[in-house]
C-alpha cells in the first residue's frame, strides 16, 4: 500500500493548505479517566476539527462506535467541513491509538487519501509546534459515500470463518484478556477469544508511539502465525485497536483485511457465541 502518514514537518508545511483537513481522532479506554473532547478543546494541532469516535457512529446500536449507515456517515462528516475529495489526515493524543481507527472508517466510506500524522499528538509537542484551544468549525461541505464492504466484516461472517477458517481472526487485545486471564474493561463481558483466533497484542506493532516498519511487522505476524496471502479478519474489544491492526497487516502487505466492527464487546456479549479460553 502508498504510505499512510504523513510526518510533523509535512503537516506543518501543509497546515492552510485549504485542501487539506486535520482530524483530532483521540479517544480512550473507558477506564482511562480521560476526556478526548475535553483534552482537545484545552489544546489541539492548529486547524484541527475533534473527529468523535462515539459521536459519528450508529447511535441505534447498543455497541459502542458502530460504522454508521453511508448516508448517515456523509452528513455528519460534511457538517465538519470534510468532503471526500480532501486530503484527510488524522491524529490522536496517544501516538498512534485511535487514529487508525478513523482512517478505517474513512476508507470504509471511499475517501480515497486518508493519512495518519507519524507519532501524533505527541511528536508534534515534543517538537514544540504549535497548538491552538477552543473549537474549530469549518464550512459545510458535501461527502460522497462510496462504501466498501469488504473492509468490514459483520457477526456471522466471524462465526463462520471461526468454524470453518475462511478466514484467519487476529486479536489485538492483550494477551491476558485474549486468554481471560483479566477481566474485560467493559462490565458484563464474558473473557476468552473467538475459536481459532491468534493473538496479535497491539503493543508489539508499534515502538514509541510509532508503527513498526514492514520489516519488522512481517516478522513478527509470521511468528504469531498469521499468513500474508489469506484473507484475515481483525478484532479487539470495540473496533478500535483492530483498525491498528488492520494497518499493520496492510503495511506488512496483506491485500485482504478486514475489520469484524462489534469485536469482542459484540462476540462476548452474545451468549450464542462460542468461546475459547
Amino acid at each position: 500500500m502508498d504510505n499512510p502518514f504523513v510526518t510533523t514537518e509535512w503537516l506543518a508545511a501543509h497546515l492552510d493548505d485549504p485542501d487539506v483537513v486535520i482530524l483530532d481522532g483521540s479517544w480512550h479506554m473507558p477506564n482511562a479517566a480521560r476526556n478526548a473532547q475535553a483534552e482537545y478543546l484545552a489544546g489541539h494541532i492548529p486547524g484541527a476539527v475533534f473527529f468523535d469516535i462515539d459521536g459519528i457512529a450508529d447511535t441505534s446500536s447498543e455497541l459502542p462506535h458502530m460504522l454508521p449507515a453511508p448516508a448517515d456517515f456523509a452528513r455528519m462528516v460534511g457538517a465538519l467541513g470534510i468532503s471526500e475529495a480532501m486530503t484527510i489526515v488524522v491524529y490522536d493524543e496517544l501516538g498512534l491509538f485511535s487514529a487508525p481507527r478513523v482512517w478505517w472508517t474513512f476508507r470504509a466510506m471511499g475517501a480515497p487519501d486518508v493519512r495518519i500524522l507519524a507519532g501524533g499528538g505527541p511528536k508534534w509537542r515534543a517538537e514544540r509546534r504549535p497548538t491552538e484551544p477552543g473549537l474549530v468549525t469549518r464550512e459545510r461541505q458535501v461527502f460522497t459515500p462510496q462504501f466498501n464492504p469488504t473492509l468490514v466484516a459483520d457477526f456471522e461472517r466471524v462465526r463462520d470463518s471461526s468454524r470453518d477458517a475462511a478466514a484467519q481472526i487476529a486479536d489485538a487485545r492483550p494477551a491476558p484478556r485474549f486468554h481471560a486471564e483479566v477481566p474485560e474493561p467493559r462490565a458484563g463481558l464474558r473473557g476468552g477469544h473467538i475459536p481459532g483466533s491468534l493473538n496479535v497484542p497491539v503493543s508489539l506493532l508499534t515502538e514509541a508511539g510509532e508503527m513498526r516498519s514492514p520489516e519488522q511487522l512481517r516478522q513478527l505476524l509470521s511468528d504469531r502465525g498469521v499468513k500474508l496471502d489469506q484473507p484475515i479478519i481483525t478484532s479487539c474489544g470495540s473496533g478500535i485497536t483492530a483498525s491498528t491492526l488492520a494497518l499493520a497487516l496492510e503495511l506488512a502487505g496483506a491485500r485482504d483485511v478486514a475489520v469484524y466492527d462489534g469485536s469482542w464487546t459484540e462476540w462476548g456479549g452474545r451468549p450464542d457465541a462460542e468461546i475459547s479460553s
